[in-house]
């Protein structure tokens, strides 16, 4: 019971006790992951850049200082009314200058246009998308051709974390995921192991062909 009740609220946080203490958790475990992602995305100043579960903002944070020509552009998605809330509460100044747009949507169904997004980046996410080829062929669709995407996790505490049943299903394993990702037109699909001090961790690398 407890571990279905954590599933939920990890790939859904709501505005509840067990929400909360997930949302702080994630403040503490997701910096590396998330500060990493964004510099390994490569953003340039002018790109239009998405975030997947975005969560409180740290991520968003991060990429939104890279972004410093007026045409640069950062959107977010997350599928937890909760965190949308909380990101648009963090963001608000750059959501009300038109700089971030933030969307309250499913990975498999976002409101966004063809061929829009140069960079796209997300951390501890994929394992909780029910069903991992529309939600890869609908970043495809509103990716640039060329674009990049960038994946980290760290896959030994997510691997503890399926063994405890934790995780739903076998999404939560990078091969079902990067297989996702081929079939959906991606190529150069790359999982590297990286360290950051005594931190280490995984990440995916995925390019929109088109």
């Amino acid at each position: 019971m407890w571990a279905e009740r954590l599933v939920k609220q990890l790939g859904h946080p709501t505005r509840s006790v067990g929400g909360w203490l997930v949302s702080r958790l994630f403040v503490v475990r997701n910096w590396v992951l998330e500060e990493n992602a964004v510099q390994l995305c490569q953003i340039q100043p002018d790109d239009t850049v998405l975030e997947l579960g975005h969560g409180l903002g740290l991520g968003l944070k991060s990429a939104a200082k890279l972004l410093t020509d007026p045409k640069g552009h950062l959107i977010g998605v997350d599928c937890s009314a909760y965190m949308h809330k909380e990101a648009s509460e963090q963001m608000k100044d750059l959501v009300a200058s038109g700089k971030v747009t933030l969307h309250h949507c499913d990975v498999a169904a976002m409101p966004l246009e063809d061929n829009t997004v140069d960079k796209v980046f997300h951390c501890n996410c994929y394992y909780f998308w029910p069903d991992l080829r529309k939600g890869a062929t609908e970043i495809h669709r509103v990716m640039k051709p060329g674009g990049l995407m960038v994946t980290t996790l760290r896959l030994s505490n997510v691997a503890a974390l399926a063994a405890k049943r934790v995780m739903p299903g076998e999404n939560w394993r990078p091969e079902a995921y990067m297989t996702a990702l081929r079939d959906s037109g991606f190529t150069d699909v790359r999982m590297e192991d990286r360290q950051l001090k005594y931190i280490s961790f995984q990440a995916i690398y995925a390019t929109a062909s088109k």
